[in-house]
């Protein structure tokens, strides 16, 4: 009888243990490569559901703040700033968005692009990228090789996930 008991509660704790790495709870911003479903990196979220992403652009070498939400597993666009109308940036507002420009700093506000993820090559020679959540900075390129084809996206990770998969630094 003892032996039976023993038993159970040791396969009830390997279940609930195989549960807890098995199911998908915690709330991230994923980077996995851009054609593959391979984790490189992840941020949890906490109570702030919205981020931007940085970098300096290539060509006139000024910085660009892009502003995205998370909503229901999409990314929304909420906000584009720049300082220079060079090769790739925009020179005006679509639909409800609004241009304008303050202190030398051209926005782009009221955007509402929304995209199940966003693929982002991680610049290797001027573009530093860097992630910006809850007034912390992550450069990109200490966590993710400079120059890989990336895939961000809001996605729940496992226990086990969490741990074979490094956080930003």
């Amino acid at each position: 009888m003892k032996v039976k008991l023993l038993y159970s509660i040791a396969l009830t704790i390997l279940f609930l243990f195989m549960l807890l790495f098995s199911f998908p709870y915690k709330q991230v911003i994923a980077f996995t490569y851009q054609n593959q479903d391979r984790l490189l990196a992840y941020l949890p979220l906490r109570k702030e559901k919205t981020f931007q992403i940085q970098y300096t652009h290539s060509i006139h070498l000024s910085e660009v703040v892009e502003s995205y939400r998370l909503m229901n597993d999409q990314i929304t666009q909420k906000e584009l700033a720049y300082e220079d109308f060079a090769v790739g940036m925009p020179s005006n507002a679509e639909g409800a968005e609004v241009f304008e420009e303050k202190d030398g700093t051209y926005y782009i506000k009221n955007m509402n692009r929304t995209f199940p993820f966003i693929d982002l090559r991680i610049g290797q020679v001027r573009a530093n990228h860097r992630l910006i959540y809850e007034n912390r900075t992550y450069t990109l390129s200490k966590s993710i090789e400079p120059g890989t084809w990336v895939r961000i996206s809001e996605r729940k990770l496992t226990l086990w996930q969490q741990w074979k998969t490094g956080q930003l630094k």
